[in-house]
């Protein structure tokens, strides 16, 4: 169910490639799921996370 729910969020959103930190944190308050949870999302497919606010992903 979580899946359904990110996967319109980013649809909605015109994301399908990368997207940044506060757009994923925006994106997981939007669809009512946990961050870690977009970001597993993220990882199975393929969609590449920038401008982390800790700097891990530049």
């Amino acid at each position: 169910m979580s899946d359904e729910k990110i996967a319109e969020a980013l649809k909605d959103a015109g994301i399908s490639q990368e997207i940044t930190c506060p757009q994923a944190f925006a994106l997981s308050k939007k669809a009512g799921v946990p961050i870690h949870e977009v970001g597993e999302f993220c990882t199975k497919n393929r969609i590449k996370i920038r401008g982390c606010q800790l700097g891990c992903f530049k």
